[in-house]
C-alpha cells in the first residue's frame, strides 16, 4: 500500500509541474503586460517600467517561472491587482461554496441514478428498464445552461420557490445543484445497471441464491457491494469535472464559486488570479484522483497487490 501510494504521490507532482510549467507559458505570451493592469492605465511609462522591474517581469521567462514556484511552494500564489487581494486569499473565500456545490450535485447524481440504474438491471428488459433508459436519455441530452435557465423561470421567477440567484443557505443550493447533478443521473443510472447486470452473472451471486439467501440479501449484501466499485471511480473522477464543469452553472446562478472567479479573471486580464485558479483547480484535481485510488484500493485489494 505504501509503494502504491508513493508512485501515485509522484505520478502527481509530475501531474502538476507539467501544467504549472504549461500554464505559466502560455499566460508568459498572452498580449497582456500585467505591470501596466498594475500600475493603471493613466500610469507613466517609466512608472510601468519601474513596476515590471519590480515584479521581475523583465527578467527571462525560466527566472520568472523558478520564482513563481518558490512562492507557490510557501502558500504564495501572487497579489490579485484587481480583486486587490492575495490570490490564495480570494481561492480560499471562494473555495467552500464550490466545495458546496459540487458534492451537492454529486449527492444528486448518486442519490438518484445509482438507485435507477440497479433498478434498471434488476428488472431487465420490463417497462422500468425502459423508463430508465429514457430518463437517463433525457438527462444526459440536457445542457446544463439551458436546464438552469428553465429551473431559474419556472421554479424562480413564475412560482417563487426558490430565490432568483445567489449563495445562502439550502434554498439557494437546490436549484444548482439539479442542475449539475441531472446531467450526470443518466450516466449513473447506465452505469449502475451495466455495472449490476455483470455482477448479477458471478459466482458467488449464483453460489448466494443456491444457499437459499432471501433476494433483497443478496442483492444488499453481494450485489450492490460489488457493483459500486465503478461508480467510486466515476465519482472521484466527477470532482475534477466539476471543478471545471460546475463554471457554467456558477455563472447562471450568480453561484461564488472558483470556477465563477476564474471566467471573471480572465475577462480582466487579471494574469496572477488566472494563474492562481489553474495551479489550485490542478492541485485540487490531482488529490481528488488520489483519493480515489486510495479508497479503491480499500474496496479492492486486488488494486493493492498488483502495485
Amino acid at each position: 500500500m505504501a509503494t502504491y501510494l508513493v508512485r501515485r504521490l509522484l505520478m502527481a507532482l509530475t501531474v502538476i509541474a507539467g501544467i504549472s510549467v504549461i500554464t505559466f507559458a502560455m499566460i508568459y505570451f498572452l498580449p497582456t503586460d500585467p505591470a501596466r493592469m498594475y500600475a493603471g492605465p493613466n500610469a507613466s511609462v517609466e512608472a510601468v517600467a519601474r513596476i515590471r522591474h519590480q515584479m521581475g517581469l523583465d527578467q527571462p521567462l525560466w527566472v520568472q517561472y523558478g520564482r513563481y514556484v518558490e512562492r507557490v511552494l510557501q502558500g504564495d500564489l501572487g497579489y490579485s491587482y484587481k480583486l486587490q487581494m492575495p490570490v490564495t486569499q480570494a481561492i480560499l473565500s471562494r473555495l467552500p461554496y464550490t466545495l458546496e456545490l459540487i458534492f451537492a450535485a454529486i449527492l444528486v447524481e448518486l442519490a438518484l441514478g445509482v438507485p435507477l440504474g440497479v433498478l434498471a438491471a434488476l428488472r431487465k428488459n420490463t417497462w422500468v428498464d425502459g423508463l430508465s433508459t429514457l430518463a437517463a436519455l433525457i438527462g444526459v441530452s440536457s445542457p446544463p445552461f439551458w436546464l438552469g435557465l428553465l429551473f431559474l423561470y419556472v421554479f424562480a421567477f413564475k412560482l417563487g420557490w426558490f430565490p432568483l440567484g445567489g449563495a445562502g443557505g439550502l434554498s439557494h443550493l437546490i436549484l444548482p445543484a439539479l442542475t449539475a447533478g441531472l446531467g450526470g443521473v443518466g450516466w449513473y443510472a447506465r452505469m449502475a445497471r451495466s455495472s449490476t447486470l455483470n455482477v448479477l452473472d458471478a459466482d458467488y451471486v449464483r453460489t448466494a441464491r443456491a444457499k437459499g439467501l432471501p433476494g433483497w440479501i443478496v442483492v444488499a449484501r453481494h450485489v450492490v457491494r460489488n457493483a459500486l466499485n465503478p461508480i467510486v471511480t466515476m465519482a472521484g473522477q466527477d470532482i475534477p469535472w466539476f471543478v471545471g464543469g460546475v463554471v457554467v452553472v456558477e455563472m447562471v446562478f450568480g453561484w461564488p464559486g472558483i470556477g465563477r472567479m476564474a471566467v471573471d479573471a480572465i475577462l480582466m486580464d487579471d494574469v496572477p488570479l488566472i494563474l492562481g485558479t489553474v495551479t489550485f483547480t490542478a492541485v485540487l484535481v490531482v488529490l481528488s484522483s488520489i483519493l480515489v485510488d486510495i479508497v479503491q484500493a480499500l474496496l479492492d485489494p486486488r488494486i493493492r497487490l498488483n502495485a
